[in-house]
C-alpha cells in the first residue's frame, strides 16, 4: 500500500496533504498534469473524475482532478489562466470522456487529442453551456 506521504516526494514537491472537504488535497504547482497522472498510475490509484468551473471576473478556469487511492479520495488542482492543459486520456483511458464533455461546454482545449464530432449536441457551438460569458 502507498503512503500518502511518499507521493509528493515521487513527484519533486515539496508538499503535504491536506485534508479537505471529504479529500486529501495536494499543491502540485510546477507539477504538469502528465506527470502527475504518470506518479498515480504508478502507485495504484484509480482515476476518479475531473470537476471544471470558470473562476470569478477574467480569472480563467480551474479543473480539479480527482483520484481514489485505496478509499482515499485525492484531489489535485489547476488554475488555468489560458484555456488549455494537456490531455492524458492516454496515460488514464478514462478520462477521455470528461476532457471531451469539458472542452464542449468550456473550450478549454485539452492538448493532443482529437475532438470531433461533438459529443452532447451534434453541431452544436462549444463552450455555450456552462462558460459564462462577459458582458457586450
Amino acid at each position: 500500500m502507498t503512503d500518502l506521504a511518499s507521493i509528493p516526494q515521487k513527484l519533486g514537491i515539496d508538499a503535504q496533504f491536506e485534508a479537505r472537504s471529504g479529500a486529501q488535497w495536494l499543491n502540485v504547482a510546477g507539477v504538469g498534469i502528465r506527470t502527475l497522472a504518470e506518479t498515480m498510475n504508478a502507485v495504484g490509484a484509480r482515476f476518479v473524475t475531473i470537476t471544471a468551473y470558470q473562476l470569478p471576473k477574467d480569472e480563467g478556469f480551474r479543473l480539479e482532478y480527482h483520484w481514489d487511492l485505496n478509499g482515499t479520495l485525492l484531489g489535485f488542482t489547476y488554475d488555468l489562466a489560458e484555456r488549455k492543459i494537456d490531455s492524458i486520456f492516454d496515460i488514464c483511458p478514462a478520462l477521455d470522456w470528461i476532457e471531451r464533455e469539458i472542452h464542449e461546454q468550456y473550450i478549454i482545449e485539452f492538448e493532443g487529442r482529437p475532438y470531433e464530432p461533438l459529443l452532447l449536441r451534434a453541431d452544436a457551438t462549444p463552450g455555450v453551456n456552462l462558460r459564462e460569458e462577459a458582458a457586450k
